[in-house]
């Protein structure tokens, strides 16, 4: 059943008849690219942001939005099944563990990072990102993400004498481990500086050790606490970013304070990754990605990695269930919820679902929607999605096939389509 807009009957200019009634004149995509479904006021809606660069994007990222049982997660999993037709390769972070069936059907494992499981990421390790980058950048990005993971662990910003002793930490580090530092090797050197670290900040090394005694113990946590055996050591070797579908299943600490930091580690070990230049288009899905916002160093870390997106020919695709979750990481002012706005200016591509009545004025403010727009947000039904595309609108109907419906189910004692 289509839906109809509220507005009064009434004349309009041709010249203004578009922003009247967005989807009505809307002339379409094309046929190129992933078949998503049918387009409510047209035929069958296809998208690929990669065949839209130019013309219609100007960056490849996607924002999904929508309340639980919409059908949110449903796209998701067939949209990436969809692209992996189209040879493309896909990377999930899946912080509840629903991507089995979807692994099952590609022919692959899921990945499970669990407290002392086999599976381990360095998210310290020099060979994963682009080989040819000069190593002083090596050692940028690396500094970057030990400080980020730090400071989310801290749940603070650190102090100028933290981020100077994590510097000369990670130094020290990849001395001691041949150019393969770890996060239990930067502990070891934040907790016991040497006499040549404390002299290069013009101190001792017991001052040193006692300034960043906090850092240094709180990153120990992430080797023999609640992350043990996930990031403590070399990058495991059964990891194959070559495989056409890799999927994290996080969910060992989906209920713990932990999913944060473990997603932050594993998401800055996964970016770097796709940071290696080859010629496949790749995705990577960012589930519940509020969490990662809910810091300011990751959210500043991942709204960085955003904006590397087209050089690296990476689509980016984060998935929350409002938009509230984004500017609920912090007070109205922060900088975090700069940050979440920033995210939603860098994803021109927003496909928005369901969302509750009092969802619908949020909505509406940060993604610029008209009100014909807005009016519909609260009407749309399972599977029905307004898509976003730039300064282009569309309500479209996802189409599932019988084959992909055991693939995209998210839960198999729900009777209803996952969401």
């Amino acid at each position: 059943m289509r839906l109809r807009s509220s507005q009064p009957a009434h004349r309009v200019t041709t010249a203004h008849f578009q922003a009247a009634y967005p989807f009505i004149a809307e002339g379409g995509l094309g046929a190129r690219g992933c078949y998503i479904g049918q387009d409510l006021y047209g035929g069958a809606f296809c998208y690929d942001p990669w065949e839209l660069y130019g013309k219609h994007l100007s960056g490849p990222n996607m924002l999904v939005i929508g309340q639980i049982g919409f059908g949110k997660s449903s796209f998701v999993k067939s949209y990436v099944w969809r692209q992996l037709v189209f040879g493309r390769r896909a990377v999930m972070l899946d912080p509840k563990g629903e991507n089995g069936a979807l692994c099952e059907a590609v022919g692959v494992e899921p990945l499970r990072l669990t407290p002392g499981g086999s599976v381990r990421l360095n998210p310290l390790d020099p060979r994963v990102g682009d080989p040819d980058r000069p190593k002083e950048q090596v050692t940028q990005d690396q500094l970057g993400v030990l400080l980020a993971i730090i400071a989310a662990s801290l749940k603070r910003p650190l102090t100028p004498e933290e981020r100077a002793a994590g510097s000369v930490a990670l130094e020290s580090a990849s001395a001691r481990s041949y150019g393969e530092p770890t996060l239990p090797a930067v502990v070891d050197c934040l907790l016991h500086p040497s006499d040549a670290s404390a002299r290069r900040l013009a101190t001792d090394a017991a001052s040193l050790a006692r300034g960043s005694r906090e850092a240094a113990l709180e990153l120990q946590r992430l080797c023999e606490g609640d992350l043990r055996g996930m990031f403590d050591g070399p990058t495991s070797g059964e990891i194959d970013l070559t495989a056409p579908l890799v999927s994290f299943d996080l969910s060992s600490v989906y209920q713990s304070e932990a999913l944060g930091i473990l997603m932050a580690c594993a998401a800055a070990w996964l970016q770097r990754a796709l940071a290696r230049p080859e010629p496949t288009k790749r995705l990577l899905v960012l589930d519940e990605a509020w969490v990662c916002l809910r810091n300011v160093a990751i959210a500043r870390w991942l709204q960085s990695s955003y904006k590397l997106a087209r050089a690296y020919g990476v689509q980016n695709i984060a998935v929350v269930h409002r938009l509230s979750d984004l500017t609920a990481a912090g007070d109205q002012d922060s900088e975090q919820v700069a940050l979440a706005r920033g995210l939603l200016s860098d994803s021109e591509t927003r496909v928005i679902y369901y969302q509750a009545p009092g969802d619908v004025a949020a909505s509406k403010d940060l993604l610029g929607l008209t009100g014909a727009e807005a009016e519909l947000l609260s009407q749309l039904r399972r599977g029905q999605a307004l898509w976003k595309i730039g300064t282009r609108s569309f309500l479209v109907q996802h189409r599932i096939s019988d084959a992909e419906r055991r693939i995209i189910d998210t839960d198999s004692r729900m009777v209803h389509e996952g969401g």
